[in-house]
């Protein structure tokens, strides 16, 4: 049976790579491409700040070639529909019908983007959709892979945890109320070995800073704060 041609939204992160890990190894589906939004400005991956060099760096240790969504410094949502419509009409014209994502319970966010992407024929997977979160960690653990947490939402974590590599000590320490893969978006992190690696990916820790954005959801009849604070790991790459 034919191999049905399919891209991977890729975030760099330990989901993500966990979620293609599983994906590559379904006889259903050929993974052979990733997309990934990067912002043009910082030239750096919108979600979580990595330099773009590691996000190359990465890819070509897995082996795989890379699209990237060139966002602006601080892109709208039209303006970021309009860039993501122009990469998947290019997917979609390379033959591509079928994406995966490494999303594990957020029933809004997984609509979002199956909505997004029905119009262009193409399904999403989900390989890690509806698993225990806590198993999912210690499943990345065991396989061998390694991450590091390059982002951390600062009302839910201090300072102790950017930096930090994801371990089952790290597992541990976590604090009740957040998630131990951090979906909820608490935090963020840059996979560097696993089985999808032929080599790792080399890397020193730079400097962590803290900035502050305006919470784009404020509700406040829940008095929510008007900016929403995270503290940033720059890793910096290692050449050979």
């Amino acid at each position: 049976m034919k191999k049905l041609k399919t891209y991977f939204n890729w975030s760099t992160g330990k989901d993500a790579a966990l979620a293609y890990y599983h994906l590559q190894k379904d006889d259903r589906y050929q993974v052979d491409q990733f997309v990934t939004s990067v912002n043009a400005h910082h030239d750096r991956i919108s979600m979580h700040g990595l330099r773009r060099e590691l996000l190359v760096k990465q890819v070509q240790e897995i082996g795989l070639p890379v699209t990237t969504i060139e966002l602006p410094e601080e892109p709208t949502m039209e303006e970021y529909n309009e860039q993501m419509e122009r990469a998947v009409t290019k997917l979609q014209s390379a033959g591509y019908a079928h994406c995966g994502f490494g999303d594990i319970f957020l029933e809004d966010l997984r609509f979002y983007r199956e909505e997004q992407l029905k119009k262009y024929d193409i399904k999403c997977l989900f390989p890690l959709w509806k698993r225990d979160t806590k198993e999912l960690l210690e499943e990345f653990l065991d396989l061998g892979f390694k991450a590091i947490v390059i982002c951390i939402k600062s009302e839910l974590l201090d300072t102790s945890f950017i930096g930090r590599e994801i371990d089952k000590n790290f597992i541990k320490d976590l604090p009740a109320n957040v998630d131990p893969c951090g979906e909820n978006g608490e935090f963020h992190t840059f996979c560097h070995d696993g089985p999808i690696f032929n080599n790792p990916v080399k890397f020193t820790i730079g400097e962590k800073v803290y900035r502050e954005y305006k919470n784009p959801v404020k509700d406040t009849k829940a008095k929510e704060p008007d900016a929403m604070g995270f503290w940033f790991c720059d890793l910096i790459p290692v050449d050979e």
